[in-house]
Formats: C-alpha cells, sequence, structure tokens
C-alpha cells in the first residue's frame, strides 16, 4: 500500500539535494507533486523523471523570496490538481559561512533571513488556506541541525533562520492543530548536496572534523534518508506528530570516551 496514494503535495527547492529526493519518493508512494523551484530546466527534468516512473507531477517556477511567486504557485497547485494535502517547505540557502558575526553585512543578513525563514512564512500563509478548504494536511519545515544547537561554522544568518523554523513550525501547530493540519520541522546535519558536497569537495579535513563532531555514525548523511523521515511525517502514519523538531543526523556525539 503507498503511504501517500492520491494526496496532493507541493516541495518548494525541488530542483536537486532534499526536496528533489523527497519529490521523488512521494511520487513513488503515489502522491501527486507540484515541484517548485527557481531552475526550470531542473524542475522539468525532474517532473519527466517522475513520470516516467509512472508517477505524476507539474513543475512550477517559483522564486520563494517573491510573494507574488508564492501566491501563484498555490495557485497553480490547486488548478491542476483541485486540493492541496500536503507541503515540504525546502528551500534554502547557506549564507555567508565562516564569517564573524560583527563582519556580516545587512544584506547578507537580510537575503539568507529572506529566504529560509520569511519564505517559509509566506509559504505557509497561502498552504494553509488550500488545506483548510481541503479538509486538513501536514506540513514540513526544513530546519537543521543548527536549528537545534548554535553553529560552530561562524554562519549566524543561517543559525538564527534555522531557530526561526522551529519556533514557526511549532506555532503554527498549535495554531492549527484543531483544525486538522499538523506541522513539523526536519533538522538534519551535514548531508550529501548541493550545500554540502563543495566543501567535501575542496576542505575534506574540515569536513572530516565536522563529521566527526557531529554524527556519532561519523558519516555524512544521505538525501534519501531525509526524504524518508519526510515522507512519513507527511504520511497518515504519522497523524499523532505535529510541533516536533526532528534531528537526522546520526546519533549525537557527545560520549567522553
Amino acid at each position: 500500500m503507498k503511504r501517500l496514494r492520491d494526496k496532493v503535495i507541493l516541495v518548494t527547492g525541488a530542483s536537486s539535494g532534499l526536496g528533489a529526493a523527497s519529490a521523488v519518493l512521494m511520487a513513488a508512494e503515489g502522491a501527486k507533486v507540484a515541484v517548485a523551484a527557481r531552475r526550470a530546466d531542473r524542475g522539468e527534468a525532474l517532473v519527466a523523471e517522475i513520470e516516467a516512473a509512472g508517477g505524476e507531477g507539474m513543475f512550477v517556477q517559483t522564486d520563494v523570496t517573491k510573494t507574488s511567486d508564492v501566491e501563484a504557485m498555490v495557485a497553480a497547485t490547486l488548478a491542476r490538481f483541485g486540493r492541496l494535502d500536503g507541503a515540504v517547505n525546502n528551500a534554502g540557502v547557506t549564507g555567508p559561512v565562516m564569517k564573524l558575526m560583527a563582519e556580516i553585512t545587512e544584506d547578507e543578513w537580510d537575503a539568507t533571513l529572506d529566504c529560509n525563514l520569511k519564505a517559509v512564512f509566506m509559504c505557509m500563509k497561502f498552504e494553509i488556506p488550500a488545506m483548510l478548504a481541503g479538509g486538513g494536511g501536514a506540513i514540513v519545515n526544513m530546519s537543521s541541525m543548527y536549528g537545534l544547537k548554535p553553529s560552530d561554522l561562524s554562519h549566524a544568518p543561517y543559525c538564527a533562520s534555522k531557530y526561526g523554523v522551529v519556533g514557526l513550525s511549532q506555532t503554527a501547530a498549535i495554531d492549527y492543530a484543531d483544525q486538522g493540519i499538523r506541522v513539523n520541522a526536519v533538522c538534519p546535519a551535514f548531508i550529501h548536496s548541493e550545500m554540502v558536497d563543495p566543501y567535501v569537495e575542496n576542505a575534506p579535513d574540515l569536513m572530516r572534523a565536522v563529521v566527526a563532531r557531529h554524527s556519532a555514525m561519523n558519516r555524512l548523511g544521505e538525501a534519501g534518508e531525509v526524504a524518508q523521515a519526510i515522507c512519513w511525517l507527511i504520511s497518515d502514519a504519522a497523524s499523532f506528530v505535529s510541533g516536533a523538531a526532528l534531528p537526522i543526523g546520526g546519533g549525537d556525539t557527545t560520549r567522553l570516551y
């Protein structure tokens, strides 16, 4: 039995990495998937992959930092599929890394918070009414392990934005719990992706230290492993889970030996 049969799921930042893996998995689990991203070539290729595997998808070119794009994204999903049952608000940026807080510019701060936090708010602002019209739904927002603990890589805007995603998700979960909408956040550690892999290639010593520090399994995660957690949270199997901030990182490393 497919976990998401006939559900309509919207995924932002879906042209690569965790978003693409989530979209492909949910389509395989029976969902109709709206793939939203800025890069049309990659988004359309992902929809072709989904359809070649027997799934159903559509691409909506979207910049989540533009309110008009977000509103149009939800409207296009409703126009194609008639309803919205779930959303994965995954789009995000790293922002400045290895840059002390007082050296970060206002523009760098604004760009990171606009994409990683404000855009999540704006997506939910339009997704939630669409879900309410259909009787409820489930939302998963992309936070980070740095939404649960301070960053040791000197990227304050990213860390602040991801803490914000956790608080926003948990507050929305309370707001809509009695109206049939669940809201959760996932908090991945370092996962093979467009954000992480360049550091693996260009700064291998740093990444070995980072992985050893943050994962008891002492390895990077795979996008598919995060996608499995997201798919479960969206599915009815997680029907009593809301307001969670789920770490996905191979376990804590606070052992003494």
